[in-house]
């Protein structure tokens, strides 16, 4: 090609002035860590003073930003960290900058998210002020998600958010340090994400973003994703040990294995472990039993690489008094505790491996590769209809499976810019193979008697993924994110019952997605975020449709603000669109598949942080939703048990000689729990309270769930039942009844 003189003066000026761009930059490179542990901190801001230009640190603590000219120091900040500046006069790259844990003010709080990021304050905020008291504790620090047990034991929990039943995890992404919490193609359900072998005081923070806008999040990420992170380090030895009502007991421990001159090389190994039982509220007692171990290593192999290592291992055994019929209890046949099928039960147990590389390159750009493997085990005996189609043995039935799954998950992440806009680059591939073995579903008399088989076979289920994401940093004020995801679902079944026969299917998606983020104040940002997400279906329906329409997609936007009008308050508020293309999904209860139409959800989320003095923070989380089906006729669209009004809120204390505590509150407003709302499932207000006096060396509390003891049901489904000497099956409410009153003591030592 002949380039003619004009174009040459053209294409030299552009060149000229890119460079001079660049001439007057000087590249800043940096680490941050914790002072107490010495760990790396990711998602730390790094600010350019005076000015705007920032950026934040990654997995290793590393950042590196580009020096404008008239800029003369660094503001280094993060949630729960005492904030730094440092001028350029005495910064050295060489030397990691250590920060000092601090308590959290709401005026110390700026509204600077990135793109992508909108919840990262909320989060980071709430789970320094309020922390975590058990288990289910992790999934309620996410505004507007409510969970509840149907079992009364160690079954995972039914989750609702943003106008989904999610059952126990269907329309929900749950990870752990990268490793996938849900189990695909469950003998229970979709989507099944049991996070009971998370020991509470291990974590470090809980991450997550409602609705299916982040590329790296694949299969149910339709409302959202949570991603829960355990500490790299821990800076003391812990031992606790809690009692409680209802022959309620819990052993737990987490110790330091290296010394003081491990850390300062930054390498750290820890363990903890717990041991839990309880009998429980119910009038039949659960003797629920659970035992949990973990245990974490993180050491700096080189200069530029980084692993990290985890094991655990978790068991957990329960009887349960199950779901019951609302009209058992209105003839006086049961109390609101008990149980029509008193044999009902389950045991589970995951062992896990994980680990990571992290390696780290000279333009500060890293590769992160992890592989992880769990080993599951499920074996748990309900009871829904009694004896609707057997009227003599009953209709309890058993769910049983042994998995074996394995995983990788590997990505490339660059920080570059072209002039004055900066651009973090991200691509990632992945593997998630689950291999189950006689996952069953059978009928059952009084737990340990088998009466016949429905269902029996073997499951082989492949995903594989690659993402592509960019985000540019136009402006101070302006960025943006885009990013593509592909899956491919490769599912067989092997059916026992069918002399082996072998069924298979491939399914293949592609998800785009894109964010907007602007700045219009230093106490003001507007985002804007479009994406498309999907919830896989179980191997038995993909291989009875051929692969065909059993990735039901997910089309979703969310326009939003956080926004502080004074130093000592914070708001977010949402307003959300969701289309999905199918609730179709696998009745495990009964082995047939379940399809439903589409649906469309609209909703506005607000939550409130507020700070009226320095020893007191007020939260206050709103959410509406706005479920129907789309084909069907008014009136018989409603989706069932989908959540309308919610509400959580709370008044957390703290003083300086160590008291601290808490009085919060859980609303779930009446909701249809059929097509048609001829059915209600009523609507609780629950109080708990939180009471601590903390000292350097220990720590003495008081938690008390349910304050004001009301009767409530935690858990609801229209059912179709027949008692033992009924004539006819009844169509109503059955339910699961909420904890009584229940209060509980604990110590802490720390050394």
């Amino acid at each position: 090609m002949i380039c003619k003189p004009g174009n040459k003066i053209i294409f030299f000026s552009f060149l000229l002035l890119i460079s001079s761009s660049l001439l007057a930059q000087k590249v800043i490179k940096g680490t941050i860590v914790d002072a107490a542990t010495n760990s790396p901190l990711e998602g730390v801001t790094i600010t350019l003073i005076p000015g705007n230009n920032s950026t934040i640190t990654n997995i290793r603590g590393k950042f590196i930003l580009h020096k404008i000219n008239n800029t003369d120091s660094l503001r280094i900040s993060s949630v729960g960290f005492q904030t730094k500046t440092i001028p350029f006069s005495m910064y050295s790259e060489d030397t990691p900058i250590g920060l000092q844990l601090q308590n959290i003010l709401l005026e110390n709080i700026t509204v600077n998210t990135k793109v992508g990021d909108e919840y990262k304050t909320i989060s980071k905020t709430d789970i320094k002020m309020r922390g975590l008291n058990n288990s289910q504790e992790v999934l309620r620090m996410i505004p507007g998600l409510f969970i509840g047990q149907h079992q009364g034991g160690g079954k995972a929990e039914q989750i609702f958010v943003r106008g989904f039943d999610c059952d126990h995890g269907t329309d929900i992404n749950i990870t752990t340090d990268g490793m996938p919490v849900n189990m695909v193609s469950h003998a229970h359900g979709q989507g099944y994400a049991d996070m009971h072998f998370i020991i509470p005081e291990t974590i470090e923070e809980v991450d997550f973003q409602k609705g299916p806008y982040n590329p790296a999040k694949g299969n149910f990420t339709t409302s959202g994703f949570v991603d829960v992170k355990t500490k790299n380090a821990i800076p003391s030895n812990t031992v606790k040990l809690e009692g409680g009502m209802f022959d309620t007991y819990r052993a737990m421990g987490i110790f330091n294995l290296l010394n003081e001159k491990a850390k300062q090389k930054q390498e750290s190994w820890y363990l903890a472990s717990e041991f839990a039982y309880s009998n429980g509220y119910f009038d039949h007692p659960q003797d629920f039993k659970r035992f949990n171990f973990f245990t974490k290593y993180n050491a700096k192999l080189s200069a530029n690489t980084f692993l990290i290592v985890s094991a655990s291992a978790f068991s957990s055994k329960w009887n349960a008094s199950g779901q019951i019929p609302s009209r058992a209890v209105a003839d006086g046949m049961i109390g609101f505790y008990g149980a029509i099928d008193s044999t009902e039960g389950g045991q589970t147990a995951r062992n896990n491996f994980n680990a990571q590389l992290i390696t780290t390159l000279k333009d500060g750009s890293f590769f992160k590769n992890q592989i992880y493997y769990s080993n599951y085990q499920f074996d748990l005996h309900t009871n829904f209809t009694f004896f609707l189609v057997d009227s003599i043995n009953g209709d309890q039935i058993r769910q049983r499976e042994s998995r074996n799954l394995f995983g990788y998950n590997g990505s490339y992440h660059r920080t570059s810019h072209i002039g004055t806009v900066q651009i973090i680059s991200e691509m990632g591939m992945g593997m998630r193979w689950d291999l189950i073995k006689n996952i069953e579903l059978s009928h059952t008399k009084d737990r340990y008697i088998l009466l016949n088989r429905l269902a029996f076979g073997n499951i082989s289920e492949l995903n594989t993924s690659g993402y592509l994401s960019e985000t540019f940093q136009f402006s101070s004020r302006l960025s943006m994110k885009a990013g593509l995801r592909f899956d491919q679902f490769m599912n067989q079944y092997t059916d026992h019952l069918r002399s082996d026969s072998v069924f298979k299917a491939a399914s293949p998606i592609l998800s785009p997605k894109i964010n907007f983020n602007f700045q219009q104040s230093a106490n003001t940002q507007f985002y804007l975020n479009l994406g498309k997400g999907f919830h896989s279906n179980d191997t038995r329906v993909c291989v009875t449709e051929n692969g065909h329409k059993v990735l039901p997609a997910a089309y979703s936007a969310d326009v939003g603000t956080i926004y502080k009008p004074s130093k000592n308050l914070l708001i977010h508020a949402a307003v959300w669109y969701l289309y999905l293309d199918q609730e179709f999904v696998y009745n495990g209860d009964d082995g047939t598949p379940q399809p439903a139409g589409k649906t469309q959800r609209t909703g506005i989320d607000f939550s409130g942080r507020y700070e009226p003095f320095s020893s007191i923070y007020i939260d206050l989380d709103i959410n509406y939703a706005h479920g129907r089906f789309i084909d069907e006729i008014k009136g018989q669209d409603f989706i069932p048990l989908a959540p309308v009004w919610s509400s959580t809120g709370g008044i957390t204390y703290k003083n300086k000689i160590g008291v601290n505590g808490s009085l919060r509150y859980r609303w779930l407003g009446n909701r249809p729990a059929n097509e048609n709302y001829s059915l209600s499932a009523a609507g609780y207000f629950v109080n708990d309270f939180v009471l601590n006096y903390t000292q350097k060396k220990y720590e003495i509390g008081l938690t008390v769930n349910n304050i004001f003891n009301v009767k409530w049901k935690e858990t609801q489904f229209e059912t179709l039942s027949r008692l033992k000497n009924e004539a006819t099956p009844v169509d109503e409410i059955n339910f699961t009844p909420g904890t009584k009153l229940a209060a509980k003591l604990s110590l802490c030592v720390f050394f």
